[in-house]
């Protein structure tokens, strides 16, 4: 069995709750009312996505070589 790491993105939510962005795999999204909940919901999508991926042979992203850089830009807004 192959370990493979992705980056995820939290955002909390004005109405509650925390949404979880995969960006190395588009379109993969989820929810949890909690961190953590978010977290463990996170995990199943990637687990489900990949397994989607494979059952179809189509290749697995995956973040090996991937650099991460912060922009802070000004705008006049």
């Amino acid at each position: 069995m192959k370990r493979l790491r992705y980056r995820i993105l939290h955002r909390r939510e004005p109405e509650g709750g925390y949404t979880i962005t995969v960006p190395s795999l588009r379109g993969c999204v989820t929810y949890g009312e909690t961190i953590d909940e978010a977290i463990t919901m996170a995990r199943e999508a990637i687990e489900l996505y990949i397994e989607h991926l494979q059952e179809k042979g189509e290749e697995i992203p995956t973040e090996e070589g991937l650099l991460e850089y912060t922009l802070t830009v000004e705008t006049h807004a």
